[in-house]
């Protein structure tokens, strides 16, 4: 978060661009998947650490509210919690104060995200779950999401799927359509309605990506 507040400033200063021309998003994560940075008191209710996250947050962004705040995976496997619900709604209370405009869960279950769309008062704007191609590319929650107007962020669409997308038919459609293999599973998500995330830290590989927005696949 720091770097990337680090590279906001220098871009707003500069004039590269304006600050609602940017979508900042990051996360609320339980202790079990924090490091040594723990960004809250761990003895604190779960609703102080939610706000003592955001606010640690909004110092190393450097801004006064975030684009998305997403509860980065439920409690536990199957259903939620009460302490999901009690990290809920005090991210609630940030939406309501302006310091989140829109929220989201990450790394949810079918069951987990029809309960926050039955239950919830602010319902999430967006699902980011690992997206595998042996589970249709999470073609229930995908659909959930599509009911509900909820937008579908996948990650590790590489990573996470290397021996399909080294199948000869990848291989083929691919040369047909003249695409790098990752320009061809990002632009097949967003046919089929996903937002694709990548993480890529090379600046060829980033240029390379973003062409996918301008290209087509047939049915």
């Amino acid at each position: 978060e720091a770097g990337v507040g680090s590279a906001v400033a220098a871009a707003l200063e500069a004039g590269t661009v304006a600050r609602d021309a940017l979508f900042l998003q990051t996360k609320f994560t339980y202790q079990r998947g924090q490091d040594h940075r723990l960004p809250y008191d761990p003895g604190a209710p779960l609703s102080e650490q939610v706000a003592q996250s955001m606010a640690s947050s909004l110092v190393h962004l450097g801004v006064d509210y975030v684009d998305s705040y997403v509860l980065h995976g439920p409690s536990r496997s199957s259903g939620l919690g009460g302490a999901d619900w009690e990290v809920w709604r005090a991210m609630e209370a940030l939406h309501g104060d302006g310091k989140a405009r829109l929220l989201g869960v990450s790394n949810v279950t079918l069951d987990q995200l029809a309960s926050l769309c039955a239950e919830a008062e602010v319902t999430p704007a967006f699902v980011q779950n690992r997206c595998f191609a042996a589970s249709g590319w999470d073609s229930a929650v995908r659909r959930l999401c599509r009911d509900n107007d909820i937008v579908y962020q996948g990650f590790s669409l590489l990573t996470a799927n290397g021996r399909e997308l080294a199948a000869p038919s990848v291989t083929r459609i691919a040369a047909k359509t003249s695409m790098t293999r990752a320009q061809l599973v990002f632009r097949f998500a967003l046919e089929v309605g996903m937002l694709p995330l990548t993480g890529t830290t090379s600046p060829e590989h980033m240029r390379e990506d973003l062409l996918c927005l301008d290209m087509q696949l047939d049915e």
